[in-house]
């Protein structure tokens, strides 16, 4: 690891942290802190996701024509400033009008930071790059909660305008260290678009991508889009979990990916990518039969809670396995120097899917509890069928990265056995 991409992985880790300080207590602050009712906190969870649905197809053309860093600073700048002004508001429109700034500062920087680490990596090195990002941001995640819990204090709305205050100083200390960053120089775009229409006509051409996307949407409504809607839900209505044992799931499934990540990456490197989200459809298939144990077989209320344990820890597994496959497959199927806008396209797909995951799972997981868990047990099942026929979509070296790898070795030894005969 270089020292630019030690850089960036630092910025995942500082980025991370400061969102893990604030995103737990928001709306117990909007709704109870600053007294605004549970409306204007429901609200304000909903421009969150307007406001990355909006930006987000305008970065993927920003990043391609300036490069990721200018706009990664433009981010980073704009989410400081929500931050910050959303430590400060007391009113329903401040508190909106934040929230929007903070909102789509973070939804740019997602594809910003996953383009630079495509440009700061090779395709033999781009699997534990993102293995490596992920890892880190989900400790950072747990880290800031962690510290976050031990500051606020729900009587005294001083305590969360400092939780805001240190997320903005987070912020802004990461543009100091991405401003040390020097990228390599980005290749030109042969053939690109003059109008950003155009773009997103030539990446909806590109077949293999635009199935990726399907297959990336049912993967963040079916998992992420009910960690904290749908199966939480679920857990406490259907199974009887307390919320300390809610809590305890989600740390269990945090720890898994923190334990299991360079483990598993060992053993996805060199399997075809196609069979590795096809494998983890198949477990999060399971984790959810397990779910369906715990809410509906009769069972006591500690093997119930263990039961629902393991269902977390069993999604971190397959999300373990995900981060070193499906970043580095989109950056392989975009074309020399668009992987700003392909990495744009799929944090959009994964923006809708996390605004319609908690929308659809919520109220089923808390009402229809045989159905959700039958619904969504579907859906993993379709995530195994939709990577079976992504990987005929995919080339040789793009399902399997590691062929380019033996081949150059394997020609490597053909010209070193001509020489010596001709010697």
């Amino acid at each position: 690891m270089g020292a630019e991409m030690r850089r960036i992985h630092v910025g995942n880790a500082l980025s991370a942290f400061g969102l893990g300080f604030t995103v737990p207590y928001l709306y117990v602050y909007v709704a109870q802190v600053r007294d605004l009712g549970a409306m204007t906190a429901g609200l304000v969870l909903a421009v969150f996701a307007v406001a990355a649905l909006v930006v987000l197809p305008f970065a993927g053309r920003a990043i391609v024509r300036r490069g990721p860093m200018p706009v990664l600073l433009l981010a980073l700048v704009a989410a400081a400033v929500g931050s910050l002004s959303l430590g400060l508001s007391s009113s329903s429109a401040a508190v909106l009008m934040s929230a929007a700034a903070l909102g789509a500062g973070q939804a740019v920087m997602q594809p910003a930071l996953a383009t630079m680490i495509v440009d700061c990596s090779t395709a033999e090195t781009r699997s534990r790059a993102f293995a490596t990002q992920f890892f880190l941001q989900n400790l950072g995640l747990g880290v800031g909660g962690l510290i976050g819990g031990h500051l606020v204090d729900a009587s005294r709305a001083s305590s969360f305008t400092l939780l805001f205050a240190i997320e903005a100083a987070m912020f802004l200390l990461l543009v100091v260290v991405m401003a040390t960053v020097r990228m390599p120089k980005a290749p030109r775009v042969e053939r690109a678009p003059k109008q950003a229409g155009g773009s997103w006509k030539q990446l909806l051409g590109n077949r293999a991508m635009v199935q990726l996307c399907v297959v990336g949407f049912v993967l963040f409504f079916a998992c992420y889009g009910q960690f904290e809607s749908g199966l939480s839900a679920y857990g406490v209505e259907a199974a009887g979990i307390s919320t300390s044992a809610l809590g305890t799931a989600l740390a269990a499934n945090t720890a898994m990916i923190v334990v299991a990540q360079f483990a598993v990456l060992k053993f996805v490197e060199r399997r075809k990518r196609s069979r590795v989200i096809a494998a983890v459809g198949l477990i999060w298939a399971l984790a959810w039969v397990i779910a369906g144990y715990a809410g509906l077989g009769h069972a006591s209320q500690t093997m119930a809670t263990a039961a629902f344990v393991s269902t977390y820890a069993l999604f971190g597994l397959g999300e373990a396995m995900l981060s070193p496959t499906v970043a580095p497959l989109v950056a392989d199927l975009a074309p020399s120097g668009l992987a700003g806008q392909y990495n744009s396209a799929f944090a959009l797909v994964k923006q809708l899917a996390l605004a319609v995951g908690p929308a659809v799972g919520g109220p089923m997981g808390a009402s229809l509890h045989a159905p959700y868990i039958v619904t969504f047990l579907l859906f993993s099942l379709g995530i195994t069928v939709l990577a079976v026929r992504l990987g005929r979509q995919l080339t040789p070296v793009q399902n399997q990265p590691s062929l380019a790898k033996s081949r150059v070795v394997v020609r490597g030894g053909a010209s070193t056995e001509s020489v010596r005969t001709a010697a």
